[in-house]
């Protein structure tokens, strides 16, 4: 039996290899009849002679310098001469031109439109990779028409928390025996086997107020997939796009789906780290202006999570004085109280189209004595005297109750 070598090359790169060669290769689909089909990757330029348009090309595999002048009625790429056209006009109407195309671009014009193209294809690069390493239902994509940054240089999409150097995360060791977790539960089910009660509904909206602990249950119990009291575990379900703002506040998620109150989102995921760890990274990071820390101080403040260069969505998640998401701790096969999941839940009903938010410095009001726990303060690990020492940085929030700083 022979062995077989895995190829690094996608499938167009090995085609076009092939035409660049001249080589016919039925294996990959290229034939003699279509060798010299060419596919455009994008468009450079444009001018307009006697009315007729022409657009210079860059073509799939080829280097800048066998670009071509090509006349309209011989480009078949409608998508991307649509997207050309309304790149174009609106850097004109930023430039305040005219918003009429002219009969010939200046070469800063074009340059700009390349370097939009390029962008393009860099960001939906990015979204598959985004969507090939994402274990959930909810599909991202990502958009940029605000100007022309590309993806992160430094971010690694994950699912699940990482864990740091020097911390274990213990599984649960038993599990409930619950025919029906919901409407007959065995002695209270995961949550009444802590003490705790019931967080769901059987929307699978969160009842319990903020402050008090999620217990789901884990792989040790009975019941299976579709029990009521597994939710957080299931993953992000709603197509979230990652956006750029257009208020200087960067990258930004909005929900792409109706989004009901009390409603799972998304889960804080990060790298798990010491609050020494935090220290140390927290004083590097405001230095850069930038902090993606989140204490786990249910109980005492002794891990962190750390989302700055391991995480998943919730890395661009902006703050907002007047959010829409509200943060619950949340056990499921660690019961370690210093180590909670962190989830976020709809406060409200957000509206497809609509951003989302969490108060990175949030504040939750006690119901008891335990839900006190609960005051998880983003982006303050790692300040000098974290957390109660705090560097003034202004917010951008721009909500009616915004209280002018993040911290």
């Amino acid at each position: 039996m022979g062995e077989g070598v895995c190829c690094k090359s996608s499938w167009n790169q090995l085609q076009d290899l092939c035409r660049l060669a001249k080589l016919s290769c039925p294996a990959l689909g290229v034939s003699k009849r279509n060798l010299y089909d060419f596919e455009v990757e994008y468009l450079c330029d444009y001018k307009k002679i006697r009315e007729q348009e022409y657009y210079l090309v860059k073509w799939r595999g080829y280097p800048d310098s066998e670009s071509t002048w090509e006349p309209r009625q011989n480009l078949k790429c409608v998508r991307i001469l649509k997207q050309f056209h309304k790149d174009l006009e609106r850097e004109l109407l930023r430039r305040h031109h005219r918003s009429k195309t002219p009969r010939h671009l200046d070469p800063s014009l074009a340059n700009y439109l390349v370097q939009k193209a390029k962008q393009r294809r860099a960001l939906r690069r990015w979204e598959q990779e985004l969507n090939a390493k994402r274990s959930h239902l909810g599909r991202i994509t990502v958009e940029n028409e605000v100007d022309l940054d590309g993806p992160p240089r430094a971010f690694v999409y994950i699912n699940e928390y990482r864990v740091g150097e020097g911390i274990t995360l213990n599984q649960v060791a038993v599990g409930c025996e619950c025919q029906d977790c919901l409407w007959a539960p065995t002695g209270g089910c995961c949550p009444g086997a802590s003490l705790h009660k019931f967080a769901y509904n059987d929307q699978g909206q969160v009842r319990l107020r903020a402050g008090l602990p999620i217990y789901e249950c884990n792989s040790r119990c009975r019941c299976g997939y579709d029990c009521p009291n597994r939710v957080v575990q299931k993953g992000i379900r709603y197509d979230l796009c990652i956006f750029r703002t257009d208020d200087g506040r960067g990258w930004g998620v909005r929900t792409l789906e109706k989004i009901r109150k009390n409603s799972f989102v998304m889960e804080y995921v990060g790298e798990i780290i010491t609050s020494e760890e935090a220290e140390r990274r927290g004083q590097i990071y405001d230095r850069q202006g930038a902090t993606y820390l989140f204490d786990l101080d249910y109980v005492e403040d002794v891990y962190t999570v750390d989302a700055a260069y391991y995480g998943n969505i919730s890395h661009f998640v902006n703050h907002s004085c007047d959010p829409n998401l509200q943060v619950y701790n949340v056990f499921i096969d660690n019961l370690d109280e210093r180590l909670p999941r962190i989830a976020f839940f709809a406060t409200k009903t957000i509206r497809a189209g609509e951003e989302l938010t969490f108060d990175y410095n949030m504040q939750v009001d006690p119901v008891d004595m335990e839900s006190t726990r609960m005051d998880s303060n983003f982006g303050l690990a790692g300040l000098p005297g974290s957390p109660k020492k705090r560097v003034r940085i202004e917010c951008k929030c721009g909500t009616e109750s915004c209280r002018k700083y993040l911290f």
